[in-house]
C-alpha cells in the first residue's frame, strides 16, 4: 500500500500505460486487460475520481499537469521500476546507520523496501517515509518542522534547510524531476532543489535514485549536476549521451541489470 491510495493491479497497469500513451479507449483497454467494457470503466473512474487519469470524449487520458505530476499519481507510475531500484539500494544500507530522506515517491518506496532493516536512525522532511519508517519499532525517525505541503505532504523552505544541517548523516537518498543531457539535476521549486542540496552537504555518502523516465524529463529549476553524487541507482542502463557527463567522474552507476563504476 502507497500512502491511502487504494487502487489495484490493474488500474496500476492502465495508469502507467495511458500515462505513456497519451489516451486510450475504453474498448481497447478492455480488450488488452481481457474484461468487460464496464470492469475497465469502474476502474478509470476511480483513477479518475483519485485525479490519476481524466475522461476524454471516447476514453481517458493524463491529467494536464500545472507543474509537476500529482503525487498519488507518480506513487503508482512506473512503480515496479521504483521497486527494482529500491532493492539496489537496500541491498547498499547496513543495519544502524543513519540515513537522510528527502521528498517524492522514490525515497518513499526506498524507504519501504528499507523497514526489514534494523535501527536505522531516518532523518526526513517527507512524511511519506516518517509514516512508512514508524512502522519498524527499531527504528529511530526524526521529522523537519515547518509548513506541511498539501499533497505531496512533505515539508520545504529554510526550515527543511536548516534541518538537515543540524545532522551528519552516513548515507543520503534523494530524488529528482528530470536530467538534462549535461548532466544538470532539474526540480520544479526552487525549495525543492534547497533541500535536497541541504541533504547533499551533510551526508558521507549520497544516493540518487530515479527511475529511466526521468532522463530528459523537462523541469525549470537547476541544482547540481549528475556527477555531484556518489552513486545513481536505475531501473535500467542510463542513456548514453547522459553518461558523457560522468565521464572522468567517481560516481557509480547501478541498475538492476548490472552494477558497475563509470
Amino acid at each position: 500500500m502507497l500512502g491511502e491510495v487504494d487502487i489495484s493491479k490493474r488500474q496500476a497497469e492502465i495508469a502507467d500505460l495511458v500515462q505513456k500513451a497519451g489516451f486510450a479507449s475504453v474498448e481497447e483497454l478492455a480488450e488488452r486487460f481481457d474484461v468487460t467494457t464496464q470492469t475497465i470503466r469502474r476502474d478509470v473512474n476511480g483513477l479518475c475520481e483519485l485525479g490519476v487519469l481524466r475522461r476524454t470524449h471516447g476514453g481517458v487520458e493524463p491529467p494536464a499537469p500545472a507543474s509537476n505530476i500529482h503525487y498519488s499519481t507518480r506513487q503508482i507510475l512506473n512503480l515496479p521500476e521504483k521497486m527494482l531500484i529500491a532493492k539496489l539500494v537496500g541491498e547498499k544500507i547496513e543495519n544502524n546507520q543513519s540515513v537522510a530522506f528527502s521528498i517524492g515517491t522514490t525515497p518513499e518506496i526506498v524507504m519501504q523496501a528499507l523497514t526489514g532493516h534494523e535501527k536505522l536512525a531516518v532523518f526526513t522532511n517527507n512524511l511519506n517515509v516518517a509514516f512508512t519508517a514508524s512502522s519498524n519499532p527499531s527504528f529511530q525517525v526524526t521529522i523537519a518542522g515547518g509548513r506541511l505541503r498539501h499533497g505531496d505532504r512533505d515539508i520545504l523552505g529554510s526550515a527543511a534547510q536548516a534541518f538537515f544541517s543540524n545532522y551528519k548523516v552516513d548515507v543520503g537518498i534523494f530524488g529528482v524531476a528530470g536530467v538534462d543531457e549535461d548532466g544538470t539535476l532539474l526540480d520544479f521549486h526552487e525549495d525543492e532543489v534547497a533541500a535536497r542540496q541541504s541533504i547533499l552537504a551533510n551526508c558521507r555518502k549520497s544516493y540518487l535514485v530515479l527511475d529511466h523516465s526521468k532522463f530528459g524529463r523537462t523541469a525549470h529549476v537547476r541544482g547540481g549536476q549528475l556527477k555531484d553524487v556518489d552513486a545513481v541507482f536505475c531501473d535500467r542502463a542510463i542513456p548514453d549521451a547522459f553518461l558523457e557527463s560522468l565521464r572522468g567522474s567517481k560516481t557509480e552507476v547501478h541498475t538492476a541489470l548490472d552494477q558497475n563504476s563509470v
